[in-house]
């Protein structure tokens, strides 16, 4: 039996590990930070606090020690946080092996150096002397109907596609279809930048907007996603698949979307501050993201319009009635320009 260890143990980490285990023949460890969710999934085979009603395997053991976690290895999938990558991969660098195969299943960017979450991954480790094997998954794929079994399909891209093979047949189910993908850039940038119009298609709802406003928000949102993408090296053919326009629009349109749940608040007049603190420690990475994607086209000259106003919204206290107004006065465009 090979092992899997699955590092953050959120929602999505711990539908991941429900996945791993349901093939039968991995061990599947899982990494979680809060003791609360240790004895949940320990005692009761529940992660009660982030994805409450979803029966854990019994082949899923539950731990707070890298050590434990990470020996004998053969694939690390790690989903924590964004803002938290840098500092738990160099924690989990004595108990790191060159052999490992690393997955990012991380949607976001990390803030001050707008690096994507393998960038962040692999300087850690190339750092310490490893010549690390990359990849990243990613798709559209809410963490509750994963872990209770609906059919989902998502993205596991890599330039190295003996890894990106591996993690399909280790991952793959009849309930859970991974397809493999060579774009690593687009897949991550997909990944991360959909919760920025995510939090936009919410604000439209919290104001009361109908199906038109939501559509043009989502093709438009594409369009600047990929441009972005373009510019940083991925493939457009990319936001057209499951990590592009498949996320997009689940994000945007689902009702267990986090980031949407928040611009639902925004709209309706509620402060940042106050939605973030009635999430009880769930994380809706939009809102660091959108930093990153207005720090990242200034880098690459790119215009990005809607994330610009969501910054404005999140950011600057602009009132999404105005931020919307001002995107639909601008000057006049051709829908298929650059």
């Amino acid at each position: 039996m090979s092992e899997i260890a699955v590092i953050g143990a959120g929602a999505w980490g711990t539908a991941l590990s429900i996945v791993a285990a349901r093939r039968g023949n991995h061990r599947v460890r899982l990494w979680a930070y809060e003791a609360e969710v240790r004895e949940s999934i320990a005692n009761r085979h529940e992660n009660t606090l982030f994805l409450p009603g979803q029966p854990i395997p019994e082949k899923v053991v539950v731990t707070g020690d890298f050590a434990e976690a990470l020996t004998n290895a053969r694939i690390v999938i790690s989903v924590m946080p964004s803002n938290h990558c840098r500092r738990l991969f160099e924690g989990m660098l004595p108990y790191l092996r060159p052999e490992m195969l690393f997955v990012s299943a991380t949607k976001g960017l990390e803030e001050n150096s707008l690096l994507r979450m393998t960038e962040v991954i692999s300087q850690v480790l190339s750092g310490a002397g490893f010549r690390p094997r990359l990849g990243a998954l990613s798709g559209p794929s809410f963490a509750k109907e994963v872990a209770r079994g609906d059919p989902t399909a998502v993205a596991i891209a890599s330039p190295d596609m003996d890894l990106a093979h591996t993690v399909q047949q280790a991952m793959s189910d009849p309930r859970f279809r991974l397809y493999t993908n060579d774009d690593v850039v687009g897949v991550e940038l997909g990944g991360a930048l959909k919760n920025v119009v995510a939090i936009a298609a919410g604000v439209c709802d919290g104001l009361g907007l109908g199906h038109n406003s939501v559509a043009a928000l989502i093709t438009r949102g594409l369009a600047e996603i990929t441009r972005l993408c373009v510019a940083c090296g991925g493939q457009r053919e990319t936001m057209a698949g499951l990590a592009g326009l498949g996320d997009l629009v689940l994000t945007c349109t689902g009702g267990l979307s986090r980031n949407r749940t928040v611009g639902v608040e925004l709209g309706r007049g509620r402060k940042l501050a106050d939605i973030i603190a009635g999430m009880h420690g769930m994380v809706a990475e939009g809102v660091l993201t959108t930093n990153s994607a207005v720090g990242l086209a200034k880098a690459r000259g790119i215009e990005m319009p809607i994330s610009e106003k969501m910054h404005a919204i999140l950011h600057q206290g602009k009132s999404p009635s105005e931020a919307i107004h001002e995107l639909m006065t601008r000057s006049a465009k051709s829908e298929t320009g650059l």
